[in-house]
């Protein structure tokens, strides 16, 4: 257990947070064609060497949540993606769900599947290189959802994951994500983040899971995204912090962030607020896909030309949330000339 306590700290070290490039085929895909690459293999794999080989980003990035495919790929030098990440001291992880399922008998709610046969899998990923690990649940906000059945279904799912993980010497990352789409209230998404905080927590306990070697990625507790009056910055930071406060234990090393559908400046601009107002109990950190990677891959385009603007580009942004894990972001920090 030991083990576990110290990669999930390394994890949430000071002044780092993880990228999620975890994207399934049909995630990348969309990010693609956003910028007119087509999802090939060869694409995804030089997509992600960039990123991988961005000179100096550690010093923002603790880890990497990798896909199946990814974890198995190779940089452009022939070193296995697991190892070229530790070579520059950054963790290797990878996404173990297979995606959320409708939930029967529950019409607009899902379940994740990939319980079957994950003991196996998770063997093999820490053979591959894997440390941590992360499964998502999702749940959806409206005058009857999440449903109580959706929250505790989910949960006993994630705890049954984390304890796999667990017994693999692999870092549970738990990610139970309220869905932000919507036109509901500040108040509807603390209450239904709440309900299902309680809920995970409730079931790690109930499964034996061990707090200490365990991160949580929650949502952040947001207006939605289509409502008319949007909660702002101080706002949605101490939302957030009440409900981590009445529902996360103590013992959690850390609670790591998912960034949803916020642009990129609202993720960090939350995120510092939050550790503004520290210290916590846990490291509040990061663990954003593409709130992290979007200017990159607007630079990039898939020409060879483009790597070392998009290099610029995905490290700027790790600065800028590494600047924000000690709450000392500024929107000003945006307007500095990011090194050639």
């Amino acid at each position: 257990m030991a083990d576990l306590e110290n990669t999930a700290h390394a994890l949430v070290a000071e002044g780092k947070g993880i990228l999620a490039a975890d994207e399934s085929d049909g995630t990348i895909k969309k990010r693609f064609d956003s910028i007119g690459v087509e999802s090939t293999e060869d694409n995804r794999r030089a997509y992600r060497d960039l990123l991988f080989t961005t000179e100096g980003v550690e010093e923002y990035i603790s880890g990497v949540i990798l896909f199946d495919e990814t974890i198995r790929q190779s940089g452009h030098d022939g070193t296995p993606f697991p190892k070229l990440l530790e070579s520059k001291g950054v963790i290797p992880g990878i996404k173990v769900d297979e995606g959320a399922k409708p939930l029967a008998l529950a019409k607009g709610e899902t379940v994740t599947e990939g319980l079957d046969g994950l003991r196996a899998r998770l063997e093999e990923y820490r053979e591959l290189g894997a440390r941590f690990a992360k499964w998502r649940a999702t749940y959806s906000i409206d005058a009857d959802r999440p449903s109580e059945y959706c929250v505790w279904t989910n949960a006993h799912a994630l705890a049954r994951y984390a304890a796999l993980c667990q017994e693999a010497g692999i870092v549970p990352i738990v990610e139970p994500e309220v869905l932000q789409d919507g036109t509901h209230s500040l108040e509807q998404s603390a209450r239904a983040t709440g309900r299902a905080l309680q809920a995970v927590f409730t079931e790690l306990h109930d499964q034996r899971v061990d707090y200490r070697g365990t991160l949580l990625k929650p949502n952040m507790v947001l207006s939605g995204y289509d409502a008319s009056d949007r909660a702002g910055v101080d706002e949605v930071a101490e939302a957030t912090l009440e409900i981590l406060y009445k529902h996360v234990p103590a013992a959690v090393p850390g609670i790591v962030f998912l960034s949803g559908g916020q642009t990129d400046e609202d993720a960090t601009a939350h995120l510092s607020a939050m550790n503004k107002r520290g210290p916590h109990p846990w490291q509040l950190s990061f663990s954003y896909g593409r709130a992290l990677q979007a200017p990159a891959l607007k630079a990039w385009v898939g020409k060879p030309e483009n790597v070392e603007a998009a290099q610029r580009a995905y490290c700027h942004r790790a600065k800028m949330n590494g600047a924000a894990r000690t709450g000392m972001y500024a929107p000003e920090m945006e307007r500095e000339a990011v090194p050639a």
